[in-house]
C-alpha cells in the first residue's frame, strides 16, 4: 500500500462551526476522482429541490484547511462537490476548518497537508506519488480513476463498510484492487470487473482493510 500513516479527519459534529461557501474558491486534495460516483451523484442532485440540496449539503459539510489568506483546501467531498460543480458553477456548500496554516505560501499549505496525510498524490492510473506541487487547484481539472469508480460500486452494493474519518478511505482499497488480477473496464462500465472485484473485497486476503466485511 502507498498510503501510510495519517491524521483521522475531525468529526464535524465535535464542536465546529459550519459556513457557507462556494465550491468553485475550494482546492482539492487529491489528484483524481471516480466519474461513475460523479453522473450517479448529478443524476441524485437533479432530482432534489434547492432546499433538499441546501439540507443535504449541510449534513455533509467539507472538512477544510485554511491558510493565513484564507485560502481553502478540501480534505474529504470531492465526488458531490465536482458534480454539483459541473451543474453550477455558481453553487454553494458548507464546511468547517480542521486546521490552519498562518503561512500565505501554498507549498507550506500542501506540506502540512502531507505531513498530516491529508493528500491523495497518485494519478488516475495509480502512478505516484506525484510532487505535491502537481495537485490541480480546481476541482474540474481532476483525472478519472476507473479503480475509484470500482470501489465505490462496492461500497454503493455494501460490500465495503464507510470510513467517513479515514482520509482517501476508497483509494486505498483502489490501489489494492488495482494489484490483483481483473478484467479490462473502465468508469463508464464497470460490469466486467464487478464480479472478480466483489469476491476479491470480501476475501480474507483483503481484511487489512478497513471497511472490511468479509463474507457477509
Amino acid at each position: 500500500m502507498h498510503l501510510h500513516r495519517y491524521d483521522p479527519i475531525p468529526d464535524p459534529s465535535d464542536g465546529f462551526q459550519l459556513f457557507e461557501v462556494a465550491v468553485a474558491a475550494l482546492q482539492p486534495t487529491q489528484m483524481c476522482i471516480g466519474m461513475a460516483e460523479i453522473r450517479s451523484r448529478q443524476l441524485d442532485f437533479s432530482e432534489e429541490s434547492h432546499e433538499e440540496r441546501r439540507r443535504y449539503l449541510r449534513s455533509k459539510p467539507v472538512p477544510l484547511v485554511r491558510n493565513g489568506a484564507g485560502d481553502l483546501w478540501m480534505v474529504d467531498r470531492h465526488h458531490r462537490l465536482r458534480a454539483l460543480l459541473e451543474l453550477d458553477s455558481r453553487v454553494t456548500t458548507y464546511g468547517y476548518v480542521i486546521a490552519e496554516v498562518e503561512s500565505h505560501d501554498r507549498s507550506d499549505v500542501l506540506r502540512e497537508l502531507q505531513r498530516r496525510g491529508w493528500l491523495y498524490l497518485h494519478d488516475g492510473r495509480g502512478k505516484g506519488p506525484c510532487p505535491p506541487e502537481q495537485l490541480p487547484s480546481s476541482l474540474l481539472d481532476l483525472e478519472d480513476d476507473p479503480y475509484r469508480s470500482l470501489v465505490w460500486k462496492l461500497k454503493k452494493e455494501g460490500v465495503l463498510r464507510p470510513q467517513p474519518l479515514i482520509p482517501y478511505h476508497e483509494f486505498r482499497w483502489g490501489a489494492w484492487l488495482r494489484s490483483r488480477p481483473l478484467p479490462p473496464f473502465h468508469s463508464g462500465f464497470l460490469d466486467p470487473a464487478l464480479p472478480a472485484a466483489r469476491r476479491l473485497a470480501r476475501s480474507a486476503a483483503a481484511s487489512h482493510l478497513a471497511g472490511w466485511k468479509g463474507e457477509t
